[in-house]
């Protein structure tokens, strides 16, 4: 395991502490994605009996509902070693290790074929929500005795009934997917968010597909620039070809897009790469109109279904609709009755934290880790998967499964396997904001002609003009100065 964590104290691994009446319970994985599955298959390897408790009625609720999205990492990162081993005998034939999975392929091709076979089948349990967790007869402040006493998992099952599990250890693998952050730049939602919510979306709509009838034609704002917001702005730039008078909006609270346009060729995720160059080309021929820096402050009800959305740079913006794609956030409620480390601004495990932090990491900088990085003061008890790194946006499915390949060896007791690294991470060619990009109103100016409009009722858009190598968008009249917000 990696030894620079950037100063941060951590606790020796050591054997895990338990007593002969805990040695015979299962390990609780909470939730049933990815990682979960993961945990439940090295768990089995060692010789260890998991119970995955999943609060929707299948495995993978979150990639189905991202099922439109094409991942940007090929199968090859996304199936567990141990899993596909497991699978492999049971007959299973994996998916081309080259191609590019959609949400909806991850678990229509792997996680629920996996949840198929015997092995897990015998030990999942779908509809079952987590309520919360805690040592039995312990509480939260009690120390005597506190590591042999047992963990209480409590649930409820579809129908509302309350039900308890027992366990030695609990992996925690509930993932972020359902815990989106909020239009607001300050953290908190913007002034008249949740009265507007309505013609608000939040993550990535298909609006491709199911969606389309909601976006098309419509002035549609995104605000974020993650992957999420990249991947929306492209997928609307396509509609707004096929649905004449679909105007495409961007607001980015920086004006510096380094990461948001990523490493293009120099990405060992090509995917990846291409995603954000393919962004910066659609910002300069004008199919995405970029307003940066715009950081949301309030969001009003404008004429007709309209929204007006107010800046804290004092401008504004009117949108038909509005996606929020400014990232996700751990919900750790269930864990109020045990002790927890965590960082007191990515909310990920302290000791990890140095290793994930966006300020540093934006790419395969961050190093493989595991149990060690993952423990928590209540022994027994550990975060994986996404809701490890809390608020950081660096997460891979490769790292996830050797985090659960790392806890399931030192709670078998292999504190020796639990430190061992056996993950290979790609680059993304993009580790910090050290280049300079063409400003983007500069670009337009000097490389831009406008283009007549197919319809009466779109502005003109700028495009490239030939051979030329970048482009920025030319300011909106739909975007006025306004007085600050008080």
């Amino acid at each position: 395991m990696s030894s620079c964590c950037g100063g941060a104290s951590r606790a020796p691994l050591s054997q895990p502490v338990g007593s002969d009446a805990t040695a015979s319970l299962p390990v609780a994985i909470i939730g049933g994605g990815p990682v979960g599955l993961a945990a439940a298959v090295h768990l089995l390897e060692r010789g260890l009996n998991p119970v995955v408790l999943e609060a929707g009625s299948s495995v993978g609720t979150a990639p189905v509902a991202w099922g439109h999205v094409p991942m940007f990492s090929p199968w090859r990162y996304n199936i567990d070693r141990a899993a596909r081993a497991l699978l492999g005998r049971h007959g299973w034939t994996g998916p081309d290790a080259d191609a590019f999975p959609t949400g909806r392929a991850l678990v229509e091709d792997y996680l629920a074929p996996l949840a198929a076979v015997p092995e897990i089948a015998a030990r999942l349990r779908v509809n079952t929500r987590v309520t919360g967790v805690a040592r039995r007869r312990a509480g939260k402040v009690r120390n005597a005795g506190r590591e042999q006493q047992p963990f209480e998992v409590r649930f409820e099952d579809a129908q509302g009934l309350q039900g308890r599990l027992l366990a030695r250890a609990v992996i925690v693998a509930s993932g972020t997917y359902g815990n989106p952050s909020p239009a607001g730049s300050s953290g908190l939602p913007a002034v008249g968010e949740r009265e507007a919510a309505d013609r608000i979306r939040y993550g990535m709509p298909d609006v491709l597909g199911a969606e389309r009838a909601r976006y098309a034609g419509k002035r549609v704002l995104v605000v974020g620039s993650g992957h999420s917001a990249i991947g929306t702005l492209i997928d609307l730039a396509s509609l707004a070809e096929q649905a004449p008078c679909t105007a495409v909006l961007w607001a980015a609270r920086s004006t510096d897009l380094t990461r948001a346009y990523g490493g293009g060729a120099a990405d060992q995720l090509p995917e990846r790469g291409a995603l954000g160059q393919r962004l910066r080309r659609l910002v300069g021929i004008g199919a995405v109109e970029l307003l940066a820096p715009f950081s949301v402050d309030e969001i009003r009800h404008g004429d007709g279904e309209s929204l007006r959305v107010l800046s804290e740079e004092g401008r504004l913006v009117e949108a038909d609709e509005l996606v929020v794609a400014t990232g996700l956030r751990p919900d750790l409620g269930i864990l109020g009755e045990v002790r927890l480390d965590l960082d007191p601004a990515l909310e990920c495990p302290r000791v990890l934290a140095p290793l994930i932090d966006p300020n540093l990491h934006s790419c395969g900088t961050v190093r493989p880790h595991g149990a060690e990085e993952l423990a928590q003061p209540e022994a027994g008890l550990f975060l994986a998967g996404m809701v490890s790194y809390g608020r950081a946006p660096t997460f891979l499915l490769a790292t996830g499964y050797e985090q659960v390949r790392s806890i399931a060896a030192f709670l078998a007791g292999d504190v020796e396997a639990a430190r061992r690294v056996e993950l290979d991470l790609p680059q993304t060619g993009v580790c910090s904001s050290n280049r300079v990009l063409p400003d983007p109103a500069g670009a337009a100016a000097s490389c831009c002609t406008p283009v007549t409009p197919q319809g009466g009722c779109c502005p003109p858009k700028p495009e490239l003009a030939e051979d030329a190598a970048c482009c920025g968008s030319a300011a909106s009249p739909a975007v006025v100065q306004v007085e600050p917000v008080q």
